[in-house]
């Protein structure tokens, strides 16, 4: 069941003066449990897909459907209000609140939401467990290796039980045996949950472990294959 919709989608950036073409005409869909790489030289366009997709730009021409709502005709508060709901997010940078502990930052999003307090100690508990970090669920961002960090931050997404989880190059600041642990523990929460990941790398890697690996070029699919 495909459960996200692009149809001819186009972002066109600086459309008077010297028009760049950032997504030129992408038609796609994603179905429930994928765990999906969109891979492409610098500039190919693939994190603006990301961005579009997760409601934080808005395209020029087109439109995207998740479970049947187009977002892009959503407004700013609706958008933030879609996301909350059915969104996670993993960023290159973590993005983790530095202040908060490990398990604050996971239970925040569910806060939010207006989860009841045993439900969200219940979940954090169990997202931190499965990630690695039960030990480190009391430690600041500051005191938490860029692999724990991350993790977090995986954990985090998973928390509001999202439709989709879109990751933005999240193992391109992380070591080569933290990058692995890091794929390791997401490929398994996918096939757990049949939360649909959907990556924007370079890492071969996460290149490796995914399911379907779709080539964007100059803001255009090359090509789009599916493993067995």
């Amino acid at each position: 069941m495909n459960i996200i919709e692009i149809k001819e989608l186009y972002k066109i950036y600086d459309e008077k003066s010297m028009p760049v073409r950032a997504i030129n005409g992408i038609n796609l869909s994603f179905g429930e449990g994928e765990f999906t790489a969109i891979v492409g030289p610098s500039g190919s366009g693939k994190t603006t897909l990301l961005n579009i997709l997760g409601g934080l730009d808005v395209p020029t021409s087109g439109d995207i459907f998740v479970d049947n709502v187009k977002i892009n005709a959503l407004s700013e508060r609706q958008k933030t209000d879609f996301r909350m709901k059915n969104i996670g997010f993993v960023f290159q940078s973590y993005n983790l609140i530095p202040v908060f502990t490990a398990s604050e930052n996971v239970e925040f999003i569910m806060q939010l939401q207006g989860k009841p307090k045993a439900f969200r100690s219940d979940r954090t508990t169990q997202l931190l467990e499965a990630v690695g970090l039960g030990d480190r669920m009391n430690s600041r961002p500051s005191n938490l290796s860029g692999g724990q960090q991350q993790r977090v931050a995986v954990a985090r997404a998973l928390a509001s039980r999202p439709k989709f989880i879109l990751a933005d190059e999240p193992t391109a600041n992380l070591d080569s045996k933290s990058a692995g642990n890091l794929l390791d523990i997401m490929e398994e929460l996918n096939r757990e949950e049949n939360i649909t990941f959907i990556f924007s790398t370079h890492d071969p890697r996460v290149v490796d472990k995914a399911r379907r690996v779709i080539t964007v070029q100059d803001g255009m699919v090359v090509s789009d294959v599916k493993s067995a």
